[in-house]
C-alpha cells in the first residue's frame, strides 16, 4: 500500500514538473493518512496540493519541505472559513479592474515549456530583444496549441498510414525535399520583392497559391499566424493546397495546465474554485448586469439626454448595474491637433457628464464607471496598449463620482472566475484593409464571424505586423488573449454584434449614437449580452 502511494505522490507532483526529496514524500504520505484520503481521491488530493504550492513566489522545483507545510496549513485554514464565506458573498471583494500597464510579464521558455515571469524592467521603449520575443511568444503559444490538438497531434497507434501522416514541420525542413508535401506553421508576411511569404522560427518560404480554390474560414492578414499545407516545388516555393487558422484552444483546457499561473496579477484561481464560483454567480447574483456603451460622443447633442434616458430607465425599473463602461471615442472628430478652445470643449463635456452622473446619487454610490480611450481620444500615446484619458481632463468626474476608473485600452475585468477583456479599436475596417486572403462572397453576418474567429484563434488582439499596428513590445503581453477570456468586448464603428465561439462570448456594442441609442448589457451568471435600443421619446 506505502510503495502504491509513494508512486501516485511522485507521478502527480511530476506531472507538474516538480522532484520530491524522502523528507517530502514523507510528509505527503502522512497527509494522506491522516485525513484518510480514499485510494480514488488521492490524485485530486494531490493535485490540490500540487497546484497550491506551485502558485507560492518561493515553491523551487524539488518541493521544500517548508513551503508545502505552509501550503497544507493554508489550505486547513481555507477550510475552515469556507462555509461562513458561502454565507457571505460580496461582488465587490471579487470584482478588479486590471490595468495593460500592470499586468505581469510572463514569457514562453521553450526549454522549460512553459511560461516564465520575467523579472526585468519593464518600459515603453522596449529593446530589440523584446520585439524579437514577443513575436515569438505569439508563434510558440499558438504552436504549444497546435501540438496539443487531436487533429494535428500525431497518432501512437500502428497503422497503416502512419508513413503518409502529415505533421507539423519547420521551414528549415524543406531544403532539398522537392515535391514532398508539408504542413507549416508561421506568419504570413511579404518579402522584400512584394511576394507573400511564410515565415516561422527557422526562415522563410515563398507561398504559390494558385492551385488554391479558396481559403479557410476567417480573415488572413499580413501579421497573422497560419496552418499552410502544400508541396515543396524546386523553384524553392510552397504550392499551397489548403491555408487555415490555427485551432482555438479552450479556456477550460488552457487552465487546466496553467492554472497556477497568475497572468492578471490578481491572484490566481482554481479550476475547482472557478466552478463553484460559476455556480454561485447563477444562484446567487443572476439579477447582476453591466452596461457596455461605444462611441460615447460627449460633444453630440443626443449624447447626454440619451444618457440620462438610460438612467431614468435604471431609476424606473429598479434596474441598477454593477458596472457600466464607457468605450470612446468621446468626440465625433480628432483633436490631437486641435487648438486650445477645441481642448477646452472636450474637458467641458466630460464636465457635464460628471454633473449629470452626480444627479443620480443611487447610481453614483451603486455602480462602477469605467472610461476606455478610442482612438481619437487625448491620451499620453497613441500605440497600443493605450494610456487612459489625461486626468487633467477630467478632474470633475474624479471629484464626483466615488467608483471611477480610467482604463487603459485595452482593459480586463476580472469578476469571480470570469475574464472579461475590453478593447476599443475599428479592428474590422483595419483587418480588411490589410487581408491578403478571405472566401470570396462573404456577407455581413461572415465577416463578423470570422473577424471573432481570427481574434481568438490568433490569440492576439491585433494579429498585424508592426508597421501597420505598432505595440509597445514590452506590454505586448496586454493584448494577448491566452488563456481564453470568458468574454471578450470588441467595441467597435462597426455594426453591433454578438458570437460565441470555443466557449468565449464576444460582443460589439456598436455606436451609442446613431438612428436610435444602442448599448449592450452582460450578464455574468448567464455569460451572455443583449442588445438594448432606446429612443429618446420613448423605450423599443
Amino acid at each position: 500500500m506505502a510503495d502504491a502511494r509513494q508512486r501516485a505522490i511522485i507521478k502527480v507532483f511530476r506531472k507538474f514538473s516538480n522532484s520530491l526529496g524522502p523528507d517530502a514524500l514523507e510528509l505527503l504520505e502522512g497527509i494522506l493518512n491522516h485525513h484518510e484520503i480514499e485510494d480514488v481521491d488521492v490524485d485530486s488530493s494531490l493535485e490540490t496540493l500540487a497546484k497550491e504550492y506551485n502558485k507560492q513566489d518561493d515553491a523551487t522545483m524539488k518541493v521544500s519541505v517548508n513551503v508545502l507545510k505552509r501550503v497544507y496549513e493554508s489550505l486547513q485554514d481555507q477550510g475552515e472559513r469556507s462555509q461562513q464565506e458561502k454565507e457571505i458573498i460580496d461582488p465587490e471583494n471579487h470584482l478588479f479592474f486590471v490595468d495593460a500597464f500592470e499586468m505581469p510579464r510572463w514569457t514562453w521558455s521553450p526549454e522549460r515549456g512553459t511560461f516564465e515571469k520575467s523579472t526585468a524592467p519593464l518600459t515603453s521603449s522596449g529593446t530589440p530583444e523584446s520585439r524579437v520575443t514577443s513575436m515569438r511568444d505569439r508563434l510558440n503559444i499558438i504552436r504549444q496549441c497546435v501540438l496539443r490538438n487531436e487533429h494535428f497531434a500525431p497518432s501512437t497507434l500502428p497503422s497503416r498510414d502512419r508513413e503518409k501522416l502529415v505533421t507539423l514541420k519547420s521551414t528549415k525542413q524543406l531544403l532539398g525535399r522537392f515535391g514532398e508535401r508539408f504542413l507549416l506553421l508561421g506568419m504570413l508576411t511579404y518579402n522584400k520583392e512584394g511576394k507573400l511569404c511564410l515565415e516561422d522560427a527557422d526562415g522563410t518560404v515563398e507561398l504559390d497559391f494558385t492551385t488554391l480554390d479558396e481559403p479557410g474560414d476567417g480573415l488572413f492578414s499580413e501579421g497573422c499566424f497560419a496552418l499552410v499545407e502544400g508541396e515543396y516545388t524546386e523553384e524553392a516555393t510552397l504550392e499551397i493546397i489548403a491555408v487555415g487558422q490555427p485551432p482555438c484552444e479552450p479556456r477550460d483546457v488552457a487552465r487546466s495546465i496553467y492554472g497556477h499561473i497568475d497572468f492578471l496579477g490578481k491572484g490566481a484561481t482554481s479550476l475547482l474554485e472557478d466552478s463553484e464560483f460559476k455556480v454561485r454567480i447563477r444562484e446567487e447574483l443572476p439579477q447582476l448586469h453591466f452596461f457596455f456603451l461605444s462611441d460615447v460622443w460627449l460633444d453630440h447633442p443626443q449624447t447626454l439626454p440619451g444618457i440620462q434616458k438610460m438612467f431614468d430607465n435604471c431609476i424606473e425599473n429598479d434596474f441598477i448595474p454593477r458596472i457600466i463602461v464607457m468605450c470612446g471615442n468621446f468626440t465625433s472628430k480628432s483633436i490631437a491637433h486641435g487648438n486650445g478652445q477645441d481642448v477646452q470643449r472636450y474637458s467641458d463635456n466630460f464636465e457635464a457628464l460628471a454633473d449629470l452622473i452626480a444627479a443620480y446619487p443611487l447610481i453614483t454610490r451603486s455602480t462602477h464607471f469605467v472610461f476606455i480611450p478610442g482612438p481619437l481620444d487625448i491620451t499620453v500615446n497613441s500605440t497600443l496598449p493605450r494610456r487612459p484619458l489625461l486626468s487633467t481632463l477630467v478632474g470633475r468626474l474624479k471629484a464626483k463620482v466615488p467608483k471611477i476608473h480610467f482604463g487603459t485600452n485595452p482593459c480586463r475585468i476580472k469578476f469571480f472566475d470570469q475574464e472579461i477583456v475590453i478593447f476599443r479599436e475599428d479592428l474590422m475596417a483595419r483587418m480588411l484593409r490589410n487581408v491578403v486572403g478571405v472566401k470570396p462572397d462573404v456577407k455581413s453576418e461572415d465577416l463578423k464571424r470570422f473577424l471573432v474567429q481570427s481574434i481568438l484563434d490568433q490569440s492576439h488582439l491585433t494579429p498585424l505586423t508592426i508597421n501597420i499596428q505598432p505595440v509597445l513590445s514590452d506590454y505586448d503581453h496586454s493584448l494577448r488573449l491566452y488563456p481564453l477570456p470568458t468574454t471578450l468586448v470588441l467595441a467597435d464603428k462597426y455594426d453591433s454584434y454578438k458570437v460565441t465561439y470555443t466557449g468565449c462570448h464576444v460582443f460589439n456594442p456598436g455606436s451609442f449614437i446613431g438612428k436610435s441609442l444602442v448599448f449592450s448589457t452582460y450578464t455574468p451568471a448567464e455569460v451572455n449580452s443583449e442588445e438594448c435600443i432606446l429612443n429618446l421619446d420613448e423605450e423599443e
